[in-house]
């Protein structure tokens, strides 16, 4: 029961990111509509005024600010992300770019060596084979290495 749960603890907190952002694009979209709105009404009363055309010329000035908004926000990001690693070496870069793996790889190695030395001490200390790998691999140790798998690949399920 334990593993299960773990599992899914595991792979929900890897789409956790993806979650914030369906509800920040949800309330984007609002954002958006209420936006819409305003802007047919004031479509409508300039059309009642004869001002179509300005109307036009307008939304095309609205866009092209926000499109150069766009194009400088993303050349701001991309400057950010240059100075973080700047003066950092290609494996501090390669390194932050793989902390999932990262991670997973050396719970798994601890586990592994945690299962090693209780498989070993146990036989050294004369266990029966049968009850040694009954306390080594318990079901708390399946259920943390549960956790740690689906947290791997579960964000990258996420990530695609």
């Amino acid at each position: 029961m334990m593993t299960l749960l773990s599992t899914l603890l595991g792979f929900a907190s890897a789409g956790l990111p993806k979650v914030m952002d369906y509800f920040q694009d949800r309330g984007d979209k609002k954002h958006e509509l209420a936006l819409m709105a305003m802007q047919q009404s004031r479509d409508i009363a300039l059309a009642k005024e004869g001002y179509i055309a300005q109307a036009r010329v307008e939304e095309i000035k609205t866009d092209q600010v926000e499109m150069q908004t766009q194009a400088q926000e993303r050349v701001t990001m991309y400057k950010h992300d240059m100075k973080i690693g700047e003066g950092a070496s290609t494996w501090v870069i390669n390194l932050r770019a793989s902390v999932r793996p990262i991670v997973t790889y050396v719970f798994v190695g601890l586990l592994v060596v945690v299962d090693i030395a209780g498989i070993w001490y146990a036989y050294s200390t004369g266990v029966a084979f049968a009850d040694a790998m009954t306390l080594v691999f318990s079901d708390d140790e399946m259920s943390i290495l549960a956790a740690i798998i689906a947290f791997h690949f579960g964000g990258r399920a996420f990530s695609k």
